[in-house]
Parts: structure tokens; sequence; C-alpha cells
């Protein structure tokens, strides 16, 4: 299962969340999302889960809570097609 994982402190790095979702179950993949010019962290990423049962449990039990001064959202993450359009006007080239 992939679990979005949001409001995380910049300082956040894949080890600390692999750290604190391996407590679950096995984590196969972290994926923090970084601006690209940057490289600094925008504060969101996902964790990648293979048995459904342990990502749910993490969800459980990390959502809300204090992960390293911020209170974390967690949650399943959302096909990119089931996303609601961010609006804004058509690009006419």
């Amino acid at each position: 299962m992939n679990i979005y994982v949001g409001n995380l402190p910049y300082s956040v790095t894949d080890d600390d969340l692999r750290e604190a979702f391996s407590q679950y179950g096995s984590v196969d993949t972290v994926n923090l999302i970084t601006d690209k010019f940057s490289g600094q962290s925008k504060g969101f990423g996902f964790v990648e889960m293979g048995n459904n049962a342990e990502a749910d449990a993490a969800i459980k039990a990390l959502n809300g809570t204090d992960f390293k001064g911020r209170n974390i959202t967690v949650n399943q993450a959302k096909p990119k097609g089931d996303r609601p359009s961010r609006g804004g006007a058509p690009r006419r080239w």
C-alpha cells in the first residue's frame, strides 16, 4: 500500500521515515518529495508497505502524532487520477 505522509518537518530524512514506519512492518520504499531546483524538502512524502494490514496499523498509529515537532498527516495515498484538479486558467500556447 502506498501511504501519504504530510506536514513533515523539512529536516526529516528518508531514514527517519523508514525507521518510524518499520515499527509496524516491512517498508518497501520511502520517497520524500523535494523541490527540483533547491533540493529542499516540500514537507511531504510517500511510504510503500507491501502488507496492507501492516500499512493500516501504521496509518492508525501515526496519523495525527507528533513527529520531530510537527503533527503529521498519514493516510492511504490516492492514485493520481483520483485527485481533484488544482484549477487555474488553461494554458494557451
